[in-house]
């Protein structure tokens, strides 16, 4: 089997890389942006439309949502998620911590796991480093995550302190469940642990020194995103990447806007997913080359020009900012839908444009001559 991930190039200033991942479900070009697939779906997108015309590479599954419903005896039966919502190409999941842990008023948690209510019946269900485990090998993805508490933010030092304790001995939990359980499916499932800390940096130093000693194939970088400030974002980033091993993919989780991402990218980052480009699509914000459209605006009502002169998508060539805002005006939900398949499209084609700078050599100068105009209001 081919190595799991290789450094195709360095950028010569700063920490931008380009590279491969190697899964059974075939190959992912890194750097690369994950569309978030919460309930085995990708909200508004057909799966030929994932393939064909955004051409993603990977998505996401979510271990909470998909515990929950369809539930892990229907999951088995399918065959895993590949097999159910018909996807050939590799999946990652999420542990099911972040969304446990936004369940403040509703869960109870100690060192064993976390009890929580189930947001559909309000059922009880209780899960644990080795329970998540098993749900995440059921679902079958081909990365998965260890099951780590994220703080919200603010938050006060001594609580992400021992938030982060909590999270490392978990960690140890599940390294040891995993030792002793093999893959369902006949595939590899690859394990990666999670960096917190919250914004402080001597405990995200802390953390990601404890995650590199883990050995996984692959990190990731969790508790960002959560409503702190883009630069404390970015240092923290930056931080972490010194610390985690060069020669393994490093994913920074739901992160974020066009903008984030390329920042990142320079921060050492591989992997990124964000639920913005399907969520804000669907309320009418599309993301373009030329800067941020809200698409029901007046100005756009006699604007007969394809939806982005520069996309790639069939959707932005075959309609019209005019046809697009009418259909939103008119609460149509195409309209909703081609939103979405533009705003995914628009992302990975970011990811791929980076990715081609960084083997060119000029990545830094090209993302700092683009973001300007990604971040301006149309």
């Amino acid at each position: 089997m081919k190595k799991f991930f290789e450094v195709e190039k360095f950028s010569s200033h700063g920490k931008a890389r380009a590279g491969k991942i190697q899964t059974n479900h075939g190959e992912i070009q890194t750097p690369i942006f994950m569309p978030v697939g919460t309930v085995a779906s990708v909200k508004a997108v057909h799966q030929q439309e994932l393939r064909e015309d955004i051409k993603a590479q990977i998505i996401l599954g979510n271990t909470y949502h998909l515990y929950l419903r369809p539930g892990m005896e229907v999951m088995q039966q399918a065959g895993g998620l590949h097999k159910f919502m018909n996807w050939e190409r590799p999946i990652l999941t999420d542990s099911g911590g972040f969304q446990v842990f936004s369940l403040s008023s509703s869960r109870k948690m100690n060192e064993g796991g976390v009890k929580f209510k189930s947001h559909i019946d309000g059922s009880y269900h209780f899960i644990s480093p080795e329970i998540s485990m098993d749900i995440q090998r059921k679902i079958g993805g081909d990365i998965f995550m260890a099951f780590d508490e994220c703080t919200p933010y603010p938050c006060d030092y001594h609580l992400a302190k021992k938030s982060m304790e909590l999270t490392h001995r978990w960690l140890k939990r599940c390294l040891e469940w995993n030792k002793n359980h093999s893959e369902y499916y006949n595939h590899q499932q690859n394990f990666f642990p999670i960096v917190q800390g919250s914004t402080y940096s001597d405990l995200r130093k802390i953390s990601a020194e404890v995650i590199a000693e883990a050995d996984a194939v692959g990190n990731a970088i969790g508790g960002v995103s959560v409503g702190e400030p883009e630069e404390d974002m970015y240092r923290i980033t930056d931080e972490v990447t010194d610390i985690l091993p060069k020669e393994k993919p490093r994913y920074l989780m739901g992160v974020g806007t066009p903008w984030n991402i390329l920042e990142c990218i320079g921060l050492g980052v591989d992997m990124m997913d964000c639920v913005m480009p399907t969520r804000n699509a669907r309320n009418g914000m599309l993301f373009t080359w030329n800067g941020v459209i809200n698409i029901k605006n007046e100005k756009w009502k006699q604007d007969f020009s394809p939806l982005d002169e520069a996309g790639t998508s069939f959707v932005d060539r075959d309609y019209s900012k005019a046809y697009v805002r009418h259909l939103f005006i008119a609460k149509e939900y195409l309209g909703k839908q081609i939103a979405s398949v533009h705003n995914l499209a628009f992302y990975l084609d970011l990811v791929r444009v980076a990715r081609m700078h960084i083997l060119q050599g000029d990545f830094y100068e090209w993302k700092n001559s683009i973001v300007p105009q990604l971040k301006s209001r149309m």
